[in-house]
């Protein structure tokens, strides 16, 4: 079984720093790809940066040019760089390992951009 332990939410202010990890029990390269999704309430979860096994990178636009998705390969671990955090951006932030056949998420981890 995978286990993706996330790590690093919090209560920032905005126009903050955050940067939160996700930790898998394998190789990343078990992976077709790896993302962060956020789910904020009353809304549905929505994609927030993946990176593909190749190391293309994607972001949705309310996003784009503030979070950085990276890795650390030795590590087993991927990063998510949210800088100018904005109100809007809180949400709980959930990490994706997406396999062949199987999707594994974490738990979830809260981030609160404070006004």
């Amino acid at each position: 079984q995978v286990q993706l332990v996330e790590s690093g939410g919090g209560l920032v202010q905005a126009g903050g720093s955050l940067r939160l990890s996700c930790a898998a029990s394998g190789s990343i390269f078990s992976f077709n790809a790896m993302g962060w999704y956020r789910q904020a309430p009353g809304k549905q979860r929505e994609l927030v940066a993946s990176i593909t096994r190749g190391g293309n990178t994607r972001y949705a636009d309310s996003v784009k040019g503030r979070f950085t998705i990276s890795r650390d390969n030795a590590e087993n671990t991927v990063y998510l760089q949210m800088n100018s955090l904005k109100p809007e951006d809180t949400a709980v932030y959930y990490c994706n390992a997406d396999s062949f056949s199987v999707d594994y998420w974490g738990q979830g981890t809260q981030v609160t951009g404070s006004s």
